[in-house]
């Protein structure tokens, strides 16, 4: 019976998923269809668009996939990784080529590495020779690590300057958000080789760690750089409620578990001491219910042009993609796409192409292309 059923949900969703993409979606201000690229990704994390056409997908479970231009899956996963614990909510996170890859070659990602007491968020980088990573560096690992297996961040981002950006989570202890010597619950910022900045906000705080750029974040899981401003923006999951979005600022305290727009699981109990408090930041924009957002991207391109400088973000529990419309650092409007249709939305990128990217974080998870239809 048990076989029989996850058949019948199996054909059921193949169908459904065959009604999506075979139509014209009408949008507010676009029409466009959904295209299968890629098929058999187990819980898929990031994508990355190498020069030559092919992509690199993150699979949480500690894998590196390589993607042909023609979207087949390489069944050889890419070797040379660092060790990486796959347990809970962690294992092989972001994938990013820095700014000047075609120069230097360096490909970095995050992931769940082993160390004294447990496990926690590293960052390396490594160069791509065939299906092998070599020369790999590890260039952050955070402490202290836990044997929790909540809240890791993970996600990575390079701004205008040429510094990389990692965010970690609260690895599920929330009180570890506001220790200036703990990297939970932080953004961290380094040069690209992995040094400190010297001018990094708490790099002359006695007891402080000096990679530590912000604090008070719970688990930050989208990281995007402005298109007019270079910002950089992030979202963030909330508890029970108060999923949120933030623009990331030196030695700024975003509040967790202080202040919040969620409540305790299950119980809905009070968090802290409201949601405002002096001298800790408070949201651009709140989601309540939780929507479990993940990924982000701002649009910039002539392939959706009614489209251009609006941020998408994908839902892993509302399993929808959101379209903001902002009016400078307000977002004035939101639209929710693909409600139910793909699944749970992991990744947002928009492609060299100028279409937008989506991963699906399932157990035979897929990559997803939205066209403007014809």
């Amino acid at each position: 019976m048990r076989i029989l059923t996850l058949c019948l949900m199996m054909v059921l969703g193949v169908f459904h998923l065959s009604t999506v993409v075979a139509q014209t979606i009408q949008s507010e201000k676009q029409s466009f269809r959904v295209v299968p690229l890629t098929q058999g990704l187990q819980y898929p994390w990031s994508v990355a668009f190498l020069p030559d056409g092919r992509l690199l997908i993150t699979e949480r479970a500690g894998r590196l996939r390589i993607v042909q231009k023609d979207f087949t899956l390489d069944p050889k996963p890419v070797s040379g990784l660092p060790d990486i614990i796959a347990s809970g909510q962690g294992g092989l996170f972001d994938v990013v080529l820095h700014p000047q890859y075609s120069k230097n070659g360096w490909i970095y990602f995050a992931y769940s590495a082993p160390g004294s007491g447990g496990w926690g968020t590293a960052l390396a980088r490594g160069k791509l020779l065939g299906d092998q990573m070599t020369n790999v560096q590890v260039l952050f690992s955070m402490e202290p690590k836990t044997r929790s297996n909540h809240h890791f961040g993970g996600r990575i981002v390079f701004d205008e300057g040429g510094y990389v950006y990692l965010t970690l989570g609260d690895r599920g202890e929330m009180a570890r958000a506001q220790q200036l010597d703990d990297h939970a619950g932080s953004i961290i910022r380094l040069h690209d080789d992995g040094k400190v900045p010297k001018d990094n906000p708490f790099v002359n705080r006695a007891g402080a760690k000096p990679e530590k750029f912000t604090l008070g974040n719970r688990n930050v899981q989208g990281v995007a750089i402005h298109p007019k401003t270079g910002e950089v923006w992030t979202h963030e999951h909330g508890p029970q409620g108060g999923d949120e979005i933030n623009i990331i600022k030196p030695a700024r305290n975003y509040g967790w578990p202080i202040i919040t727009y969620g409540v305790n699981y299950g119980f809905g109990t009070k968090i802290g001491e409201g949601t405002v408090k002096a001298g800790l930041e408070q949201p651009l924009y709140v989601w309540v219910p939780s929507i479990a957002p993940s990924g982000m991207a701002f649009y910039k391109g002539n392939a959706f042009a009614n489209w251009n400088n609006h941020l998408f973000i994908g839902a892993l529990r509302a399993e929808t993609l959101l379209r903001l419309e902002l009016q400078g650092d307000k977002v004035v409007h939101e639209e929710r796409l693909l409600q139910g249709s793909i699944g749970r939305i992991r990744d947002v990128r928009v492609g060299p192409d100028q279409y937008i990217y989506l991963l699906t974080d399932e157990r035979a998870g897929g990559l997803y292309r939205l066209e403007p239809s014809k």
